[in-house]
């Protein structure tokens, strides 16, 4: 959500212009004569259609990881640009997302809406039709532009319309309902299109959606913004994208080089000088991007750390798990998808009891968040242990109790989140929470997959060493399993399998030990959790965070 997104509606004026001065489309009367938009199914209508444009980005984040063989094998894309694939899009949605928010505040929430409706249409579309893995990225980037305009819109939009609190929270409810949906969905609705159609699939099922939610809108929603709207903050959003891009550029491309390269010390170090220039331009601005007064206050520090490495953990493994599943065991993206849903499913279950949990007298947040957290870990762990010959069935137990750590911790840790920080300002601290998601999937994909290359092409350029086999040839065998696997189809006889054999073994062997990254990272992160996350909140942390 955006700052300012509580209660800017109100009542109409017998003209239709808001108190703000905007002038709405017409809506229902009111008992007083008053235009409102407080007819029952008015609103519910306007609840579908802000529902359903956020499956598509709920859906986006995990469809795409289903998809990634099939783009090794359409476009011959290596593992480093299928990181990159993955990561332009939450690069961007992350950096734009609190300054659109603030846009949407400023000029109009409708009209915010409806223009990354637009944008990520046409990169969903631009996406389909890419014809290299340049330009899928690019593609991408533009859909983390629209993605960063419908997030916090549609949460703004809603808390507008639903004025009464028990309707406001039925309709959150909803709305937080739908999000969880499309993490379930969309492995499976991404390996069915994959059965049936091309790769590029998976994005074009976005336009038609994405139209229709346009015109929707057009016609149903209402306009509203913030009479406390802030200044958007461009440079900010500048200086926190190039940051976070410029470190993963250089973590991602250290396979294809080295750590002390001249290009990846100068990424390095400019991606930590625009970070360093970020924080001071944040607390010099009268209008932050970020307000880092926020992070003084130990309980939201503690709770967004949390939310970011459990994302490390979940999307990094994501991105590794369905390519194994594919080109390791064979099976279709449709039986790709079935496999990783369990983990949605357990975490759709093991949230709201989460939070039953952390409000009991008993136990409170911290138990249960790093409880989560070490059951991440202990389920990271287990999977690290994967060999060539595991069948799916021994990765079960690990799949279930990622899920399970997943929706104990990250509930409570929102909770944590939103209930630090002032009620007047909950609309950004919403956002920051979103934001953090997106930069801990990114580095999850961005670190992780970093590991497992770089012990691929160790092991497969040192398989190859001496071997006369053409440049294009070793770039295809040396970027990626699938294809290593393509190039072994076409070798006859013994020599075929055993290159295709032992890109399955130095990528397993590259897997686990990724797998084993993640673990301790989240292992040693929930005892720091342990020390630095208050178990319950206090009265202080609903009102002002400024003095601490």
């Amino acid at each position: 959500a955006a700052p300012g997104t509580v209660g800017t509606m109100g009542q109409m004026t017998r003209t239709g212009k808001a108190p703000n001065g905007l002038v709405e489309p017409a809506g229902t009367s009111s008992p007083t004569g008053d235009v409102s938009y407080r007819g029952r199914g008015r609103r519910w209508a306007i609840l579908s259609v802000l529902c359903i444009t956020l499956l598509l980005i709920s859906v986006d984040n995990t469809i795409l990881n289903v998809a990634l063989p099939s783009i090794v094998r359409g476009l011959h894309a290596t593992s480093s640009q299928l990181q990159w694939i993955v990561d332009a899009y939450a690069v961007v949605f992350a950096g734009l997302l609190l300054s659109l928010g603030a846009l949407g505040d400023r000029v109009g929430r409708k009209w915010v809406f409806m223009a990354g409706l637009a944008a990520f249409a046409a990169g969903s579309a631009f996406s389909a039709w890419s014809g290299s893995p340049d330009r899928l990225t690019i593609a991408r980037a533009c859909m983390g532009v629209g993605a960063a305009a419908i997030m916090p819109s549609t949460l703004s939009i809603l808390t507008n319309v639903f004025a009464t609190d028990r309707d406001r929270a039925r309709a959150i409810g909803i709305w937080s309902g739908t999000a969880g949906l499309g993490v379930a969905v969309g492995p499976i609705l991404g390996g069915f299109l994959l059965d049936h159609y091309w790769w590029g699939s998976v994005f074009l099922i976005n336009v038609p959606i994405a139209i229709a939610g346009l015109v929707a809108t057009l016609w149903l929603v209402p306009n509203s913004r913030s009479p406390l709207s802030k200044r958007a903050d461009p440079l900010g959003a500048l200086l926190s994208m190039a940051g976070l891009g410029l470190l993963l550029w250089a973590i991602i491309e250290v396979p294809n080089g080295t750590w002390t390269s001249p290009l990846t010390l100068g990424a390095l170090g400019a991606g930590a000088g625009a970070i360093v220039a970020f924080v001071l331009w944040e607390r010099r601005s009268e209008h932050p991007m970020l307000p880092l007064r926020f992070f003084r206050n130990r309980r939201f520090s503690a709770a967004i750390a949390s939310l970011a490495l459990v994302l490390f953990a979940l999307l990094g493994m994501f991105f590794l798990m369905t390519q194994y599943l594919q080109f390791s065991l064979g099976f279709s993206p449709l039986q790709t998808g079935l496999r990783v849903a369990p983990i949605a499913l357990v975490l759709l279950v093991a949230a709201p009891l989460s939070v039953l949990l952390a409000r009991s007298r008993w136990l409170g947040t911290k138990p249960v968040v790093v409880t989560g957290m070490l059951l991440i870990a202990v389920g990271l762990g287990l999977m690290s242990h994967t060999r060539v010959h595991s069948t799916y069935t021994d990765l079960v137990p690990a799949l279930v109790l990622i899920g399970i750590g997943v929706g104990l911790a990250m509930a409570p840790s929102t909770e944590s989140v939103m209930g630090s920080i002032p009620t007047a300002e909950a609309g950004v601290g919403s956002a920051t929470n979103d934001t953090a998601l997106q930069i801990g999937g990114a580095l999850g994909v961005g670190v992780l997959g970093t590991v497992l290359n770089a012990h691929y092409r160790s092991q497969m350029s040192s398989l190859l060493a001496g071997s006369r086999i053409p440049e294009d040839i070793r770039h295809l065998v040396l970027g990626s399993l699938g294809g290593a696997q393509a190039v072994a189809q076409h070798v006859p006889g013994p020599a075929g399998q055993a290159l295709s054999a032992a890109a399955r073994a130095s990528f397993v062997s590259g897997m686990d030990q990724a797998l084993t990254v993640a673990a301790v990272v989240v292992g040693v992160a929930s005892f720091v959790v342990l020390a630095a996350l208050p178990n319950r909140g206090t009265p202080r942390d609903t009102t002002d965070t400024a003095d601490r």
